[in-house]
């Protein structure tokens, strides 16, 4: 009997405010062209951080739900009503990603834009992946939880890719990357010290504009975390809130 039941999902803030949005879409509160209230108006509305508000509507955006407009704001896009239900049903689904599957596609996303950036990187970039590298050094010498610093790492070298659409999809998946590596207790102190060395040697490459070698050591330094979430037994039966699914 006890298999005929299903774990209960704690909806995170940016899992309501899409149902909200589905909500007021499905019974015709809103419409295809209306335009959404502010980000701040939202939130405060809401009960939120504008965070989690801008989080929920880049999601919506970046799968053709909501569009910006040139002095109009953010509106629903003028797609059909079965069109947005199925849509917004399949963003909801992105939050329930295993771990694995969220590993594998970073490898591809990542792998990639660092082939990219050391083609593609300026000066600037340089200088912006060398503060994401530094800062995280201080956070591990100092014993601090560093996760944030080294995803920042990460989406500094997306951006000198220069492919707006891989820095996009590594926005979307790396709240969720965050939320796991915490969850799991995926670094610990000699890995932190691993990835620093690491993070160097991709960013030699990015320097002198060797993109084949960048993509080679982006994929190496993804390994451990890419053989843990296949490894581990139950990892995907695990409840992101700390519980184990029945």
């Amino acid at each position: 009997m006890l298999e005929n039941f299903t774990t209960l999902k704690q909806e995170s803030p940016v899992d309501k405010i899409i149902i909200q949005i589905r909500s007021l879409i499905t019974t015709g509160q809103i419409n295809s062209g209306d335009r959404l209230p502010s980000e701040r108006k939202l939130a405060e509305k809401l009960g939120v951080g504008r965070t989690q508000v801008r989080d929920a509507i880049r999601k919506l955006e970046f799968y053709g739900i909501l569009k910006t407009l040139p002095q109009s704001g953010t509106v629903v896009a003028g797609i059909g009503l079965t069109a947005l239900e199925g849509l917004i049903t399949d963003v909801l689904k992105l939050e329930k990603s295993d771990f694995t599957s969220l590993v594998e596609t970073r490898v591809i996303l990542e792998s990639n834009s660092a082939r990219l950036a050391a083609i593609r990187r300026t000066d600037k970039d340089i200088e912006e992946i060398k503060k994401a590298i530094e800062a995280y050094e201080v956070k591990i010498k100092n014993n601090q939880s560093a996760v944030e610093e080294d995803l920042m790492f990460h989406l500094k070298i997306a951006e000198a890719s220069k492919n707006n659409v891989l820095k996009s999809l590594m926005l979307i998946i790396t709240p969720d990357i965050v939320k796991n590596f915490i969850n799991y207790k995926v670094c610990d102190e000699k890995s932190e010290f691993k990835a620093l060395h690491e993070h160097q040697k991709i960013l030699d490459c990015i320097i002198k504009q060797d993109g084949e070698a960048a993509s080679k050591i982006m994929i190496v330094h993804l390994t451990d975390v890419l053989e843990f979430s296949k490894s581990a037994k139950n990892l995907n039966n695990i409840d992101l809130n700390g519980g184990t699914k029945l």
